[in-house]
């Protein structure tokens, strides 16, 4: 940039010369006597093809100009009828704005001169002086735009070298996830298998112990969580799902392995008949990780509510309805500075735990059910809402 400077300024100045000599030269030529040679002179005159300049008279007016484009509306005009009122007055508008930034190169044309032509002294005493005003040439108009066009460039390729350093990070963190999921699920095949067989000679030993209903129920939540487990990586299967049966179903089941201090609330101000596009066994994933989340942040006693409403948004394919799913608690709450950072990997501000609860619902509702889930809102000592989005069906 500092070189494009520096060879900037000296096109200017070149370009200044130039100026300058083209100046002397119509000087000359106006001046000059019939007979005289002014070969030279007009071939300096024509040498000029790339700066814009204008000649005005003693009072700043527009006289004659070079190499000055016209917009293409007003060209049609300059041709038919030359020198229109609206062409010069463009011309006039650009020498007004040249008398701020350039300083004019006068021509003098009461120079004395040795000649018996009284009349023609008379002449240029009449013309008095002349004034040139010039402008940049396209080409140094370019060379200053050219530090602008670099840092635009060098500005690309960083945006393009942050977003390659992300999709690698983002793929690698993919190929974690995976991996951490389906070795899960591969972990706990064996030790759910074994304990399937064991139920099954507990069961023809003790058929009457009620005990083995509960064990059967606990086998079944284990391959429910293996197989959700599973699905991490692969694309699930949607089906159009009835979600208030469903959020009911969750509540009840996460209702019977908490403190009865808390009580798990569902309602809805829609049609209790809504449904959406869901995978049933990761969606209750991540309501019940929200509801852990809730039940610890509650100390003592509370409330979670889950209600579910509707919303509609425009869309450029027309007016689309997205359900709204809230879980609200009474809990402590999260500090406005530890907010945006919930739904990270390995986050968490419980003394045990991974971190991943967060983290796996909203890969579960943004990636697989093309939702969306956040943190709607949290004041410390009040409360927390985090909010599900998910299309609608119509």
């Amino acid at each position: 940039m500092f070189y494009t400077n520096r060879l900037a300024k000296s096109l200017a100045i070149e370009e200044q010369h130039k100026v300058e000599i083209w100046a002397e030269a119509t000087r000359q030529f106006i001046l000059a006597k019939p007979g005289d040679n002014i070969d030279f002179i007009s071939t300096i005159i024509e040498g000029n093809t790339t700066i814009p300049v204008y000649m005005t008279d003693a009072e700043g007016n527009y006289m004659l100009c070079r190499n000055v484009r016209l917009p293409k509306s007003l060209q049609r005009k300059a041709e038919i009828n030359g020198n229109d009122s609206a062409v010069i007055a463009y011309y006039q508008k650009h020498i007004d704005k040249l008398k701020v930034t350039c300083v004019p190169i006068e021509v003098n044309l009461t120079t004395k001169q040795a000649t018996a032509d009284a009349d023609s002294n008379s002449y240029f005493e009449q013309l008095g002086k002349q004034y040139i005003y010039y402008d940049e040439s396209q080409m140094l108009q370019s060379l200053h735009l050219l530090p602008y066009l670099q840092l635009l460039l060098i500005t690309a390729f960083i945006i393009i070298a942050l977003i390659s350093i992300y999709s690698t990070h983002k793929a690698e963190e993919n190929i974690v996830w995976v991996g951490l999921c389906k070795e899960t699920a591969h972990q706990l095949g064996t030790p759910i298998s074994s304990l399937n067989a064991w139920n099954e000679i507990l069961r023809e030993r003790y058929p009457n112990e009620p005990a083995l209903s509960e064990i059967e129920n606990d086998i079944a939540r284990l391959n429910i969580i293996t197989d959700r487990f599973s699905k991490i990586g692969s694309k699930p299967t949607l089906t159009h799902t009835l979600i208030m049966p469903l959020l009911r179903q969750t509540a009840d089941y996460m209702q019977h392995r908490i403190t009865g201090r808390i009580t798990i609330n569902v309602s809805c101000t829609t049609n209790e008949d809504c449904s959406a596009d869901l995978n049933a066994g990761l969606f209750t994933w991540v309501i019940e990780n929200l509801i852990r989340n809730s039940v610890d942040a509650i100390s003592k006693s509370g409330t979670i509510n889950i209600i579910v409403s509707e919303i509609s948004r425009l869309r450029p394919r027309g007016k689309e309805t997205w359900l709204v799913i809230d879980t609200i608690d009474t809990g402590k709450g999260i500090e406005r500075r530890k907010q945006r950072n919930v739904f990270k990997p390995g986050y968490t501000t419980k003394q045990r735990g991974w971190g991943l609860g967060l983290s796996l619902a909203k890969r579960i509702i943004n990636d697989y059910h093309h939702g969306s889930i956040s943190l709607y809102n949290s004041e410390l000592g009040k409360g927390t809402t985090f909010r599900i989005l998910l299309r609608k069906n119509k």
